[in-house]
């Protein structure tokens, strides 16, 4: 096997390692968000998202913490994917 084809295996395998990284850590961001967003109990600190009479910079919060899921996730999930498309577009 020449030197490009063990380089484009080894980039597939850093690019599934990637995407499987990032739905390992899903259930955890997604926890995280989940805590982040209940109203404070306890120890726990929270944003009480469910309230509708906080005040507008705490929605915006609230709606920032949401997205964390959803932009953490795709951006490893793109990085993953850009592993595979510049080694079958550049090779």
């Amino acid at each position: 096997m020449n030197k490009q084809g063990s380089v484009m295996i080894y980039a597939i395998m850093v690019g599934i390692l990637v995407i499987l990284l990032a739905l390992y850590l899903a259930p955890s961001v997604s926890q995280f968000t989940q805590t982040a967003m209940n109203s404070t109990d306890g120890d726990t600190y929270g944003l009480d998202c469910d309230n509708s009479s906080i005040s507008n910079y705490d929605k915006a919060t609230c709606v920032v913490v949401d997205l964390n899921l959803f932009y953490f996730i795709g951006a490893l999930i793109l990085i993953g994917g850009g592993f595979f498309i510049t080694k079958i577009i550049f090779s």
